[in-house]
């Protein structure tokens, strides 16, 4: 019987179990990797003390510095149902394994909705990436698309208007997002629409080179010169295992108080798989740390 586990690797997992650690909690961690979505992040230049680093790079400083502590760490294995107990809860995994604790905090983040055309894998982090906010001034006056017809698309082409050569809001859809958005963009006269439009292929070897898209009326195809591609078309929310468990809202996200408790005794969450308004790497490791404080002081009250 653990003390505390913590569900996923990414900023809000790590930083809940240095946190942990730090308060001499008997702690777990389950993920199926370290680093969660940031490994999909090309560059980052908005995560203090660091004007840019890449992804992969400070997720590997965040497990050295988790691996300081005495805890343990079990990766390569997915929760995929979590119960409550007589002593607290049980996290079972796709391996077929069995942990208990008397506290959880679930980290499991989002993942982005993806178009699952030919190249997006390959060119993940070469050129492809899920968020504009993340990466896009490391494609400053470059061509670039945003993929999508909602908010996040939008907001996308509307960052990188200001920034890139050319921006390309490819669609399959008309325009969902809000008309203030709509408007902001349509002004733009580096901003070219492709509505009800496909992608079918994402080109390039090593970086990205253009796109193939097709119109959905005419069937014409056409090639896109771009050396960014946005994919925002959304994030889905990794709290499937814990549906019986946990509230969620409308979005599948856990809904969370100030404070990162759920409304279970003993079960807090942090991080994007939450209700919380901003997806960010600063963000969910502040996150991560609050709910890792609450659960100290929740196994202190358990033990007076």
């Amino acid at each position: 019987m653990y003390e505390l586990i913590i569900i996923g690797g990414g900023p809000a997992g790590m930083t809940a179990a240095v946190y942990a650690a730090r308060k001499k909690l008997n702690t777990l961690l389950i993920s199926y990797d370290i680093g969660g979505q940031v490994l999909w992040t090309t560059g980052i230049e908005n995560y203090m003390g660091y004007q840019f680093i890449e992804g992969l790079e400070l997720m590997k400083k965040f497990e050295e510095q988790v691996k300081q502590f005495p805890l343990d760490m079990k990766t390569g294995e997915k929760v995929s149902s979590l119960s409550q107990t007589n002593g607290g809860f049980e996290a079972r995994t796709d391996k077929g394994e069995s942990y208990q604790a008397k506290a959880v905090i679930i980290a499991a983040g989002k993942r982005p909705r993806q178009l699952n055309v030919p190249g997006e894998e390959k060119l993940r982090g070469r050129g492809v990436t899920y968020c504009a906010i993340c990466d896009g001034p490391l494609f400053a006056g470059e061509n670039v698309a945003a993929i999508g017809g909602g908010n996040s698309a939008l907001e996308a082409a509307d960052d990188m208007v200001k920034i890139a050569e050319r921006v390309y809001l490819v669609s399959l859809t008309p325009l969902t997002g809000d008309q203030i958005l709509i408007d902001k963009v349509k002004a733009a006269n580096n901003l070219t629409m492709f509505l009800e439009h496909e992608v079918l292929e994402i080109k390039g070897e090593s970086r990205v080179k253009g796109i193939k898209i097709r119109d959905l009326k005419s069937k014409l195809e056409r090639e896109l010169d771009v050396g960014g591609i946005f994919i925002e078309i959304g994030l889905i929310p990794n709290s499937e295992p814990f549906k019986g468990i946990a509230p969620l809202n409308g979005f599948g996200e856990i809904e969370v108080s100030c404070a990162n408790e759920t409304g279970v005794p003993g079960l807090f969450a942090a991080g994007d798989v939450t209700n919380i308004p901003e997806k960010q790497i600063v963000v969910a490791a502040g996150e991560g740390a609050k709910a890792a404080l609450k659960a100290h002081r929740y196994l202190q009250r358990l033990s007076e």
